[in-house]
């Protein structure tokens, strides 16, 4: 591709840079958070057939925002990829930092070699034998990797989910407690509506499951029974 003028490489990154981040705001808030049984995400996500939360592997989850055939594709390799090295190795040698590598790597190459970057924030999270040993990892859409403590939040209004999470977060807490927060946060950030239970989108990995595979997505029902009317309009007043 030929360009009809000069851009200096300053400002053809911050261009990008700008394109992709606006592209992502438009979108609606995710959250991941770690609670006494394991690590749970979050998304404002009112659709039941494009999913923003998923299973990579065992212990590792993925969960992405922005333009949903970016992040799928996205999410395929990955899948891929992990089933390949658990295939050729064994199953512990699938990490989710060597994913989180993988993708910063895929998202840098395209972020500087391809007119349009893409448009999306990703977040691995996978979850270890005792809670000292979870992790989440924040792929951004220049592939810089950013390894989070405690929870982490894409997408969206960002910095008012993130605002309310670190004010009412907290270590050890049980799942229905971590639900409650992450609910409450991402209301915070949709300025626009109230958010209600049935527009939520939310899994776990849970470590006391005794098989392999640690992620559960929950069901709306069981949602809509550990958040009670945390989300009712009396609560907001």
């Amino acid at each position: 591709m030929t360009f009809p003028f000069y851009v200096s490489p300053e400002q053809l990154t911050k261009d990008k840079a700008e394109f992709a981040r606006k592209g992502i705001a438009r979108g609606r808030s995710l959250v991941a958070l770690g609670y006494k049984d394991g690590i749970l995400i979050a998304a404002e996500n009112p659709s039941r057939a494009l999913r923003k939360i998923s299973e990579v592997y065992d212990r590792i989850a993925f969960a992405a925002v922005g333009r949903y055939n970016e992040f799928e594709a996205l999410r395929v390799m990955g899948i891929r990829l992990a089933d390949m090295t658990g295939y050729s190795n064994s199953r512990e040698d699938v990490n989710g930092r060597a994913l989180a590598n993988v993708y910063a790597q895929q998202l840098g190459t395209i972020f500087t070699t391809e007119p349009k970057p893409y448009e999306v924030e990703l977040l691995l999270a996978e979850i270890g034998d005792t809670p000292d040993k979870d992790s989440i990892y924040h792929v951004l859409y220049d592939g810089s990797l950013q390894d989070e403590k405690g929870y982490a939040v894409i997408g969206g209004n960002a910095e008012l989910v993130a605002s309310e999470l670190e004010e009412k977060y907290q270590d050890g807490q049980d799942l229905q407690g971590a639900l409650r927060i992450a609910a409450r946060a991402l209301d915070k950030g949709d300025t626009s509506r109230k958010l209600d239970g049935s527009d939520l989108e939310v899994a776990v990995l849970d470590r006391t499951v005794n098989t392999h595979r640690k992620f559960r997505r929950l069901r709306p029902d069981e949602i809509a029974s550990l958040l009670g009317d945390v989300l009712s309009k009396e609560e907001r007043n």
